[in-house]
């Protein structure tokens, strides 16, 4: 925005200038010419400066409309991804497999009671008690219904929502390994990359938006679930796209 004030300023003092010289210098004969350019020059700097202030926010606009829907997605991933772990332990760097998962998988539904048994103590020489926790089936619920109900969105989630890129640009899916006090524990990342999704829009807009860094914005260059580097299955997208979830 300093930029753009700056550039209005230069063209308000060159344009007073141009002025002072036509009316002292130019012929009279000459001037209509001199208007006419005056006035087309006038219309192509008017234009550059709307341009330069309007085109960050119908960016601004965009982006948030696309990351939206994107971040809707991710959501799905992760959420597949976290049902994948409950019930094989691990997770996926498969879209199909993940989709096939869904699609058969069911959740065991459990129930936890405490209880207690009694045990011969050998060392004292007698009968002693100790508490557990008993855990019952109850049944079994569908990871299809219990996620997704009767919405089949779940079979496209591989695919950035990107308009004009239509089912052409997929999430980059991973999974990991990281060791946290002596144990192995499973990692996933979704991502995409914001180049891709903002394709068509001002590149120097593109590249100032990748390198943000602010607590409102999602920072980097990708929009991203989870992590290889940390045990999170959170995404790296502000409190504001999480609202509606909340309402």
């Amino acid at each position: 925005m300093g930029n753009v004030i700056l550039y209005i300023i230069v063209l308000l003092v060159i344009g007073f200038i141009a002025a002072y010289l036509v009316v002292k210098y130019v012929p009279l004969k000459l001037k209509p010419v001199l208007n006419l350019i005056l006035l087309a020059l006038a219309f192509y700097f008017s234009y550059n400066i709307y341009n330069s202030i309007y085109e960050p926010v119908k960016f601004n606009k965009t982006k948030v409309q696309r990351y939206k829907k994107i971040i809707a997605k991710l959501k799905d991933i992760r959420n597949s991804e976290l049902a994948h772990r409950e019930v094989t332990g691990d997770y996926t760097a498969n879209f199909d497999s993940l989709i096939s998962f869904i699609d058969t998988a069911k959740f065991v539904i459990t129930q936890q009671r405490d209880s207690s048994y009694k045990y011969f103590d050998k060392a004292r020489g007698i009968e002693r008690e100790r508490d557990t926790v008993i855990v019952d089936t109850l049944g079994y619920a569908s990871v299809k219904d219990s996620l997704f109900k009767n919405d089949n969105r779940y079979k496209e989630m591989m695919w950035v929502p990107i308009p004009g890129k239509e089912k052409q640009v997929k999430f980059e899916l991973k999974k990991g390994y990281l060791t946290k006090s002596n144990v192995k524990v499973p990692v996933f990342m979704a991502r995409i990359d914001k180049a891709l999704v903002l394709y068509d829009q001002n590149p120097d807009l593109v590249a100032q938006e990748k390198n943000i860094k602010s607590t409102k914005e999602i920072n980097g260059p990708y929009i991203q679930v989870g992590s290889l580097d940390e045990v999170t299955d959170s995404g790296n997208w502000p409190k504001l796209y999480d609202i509606k979830d909340e309402q």
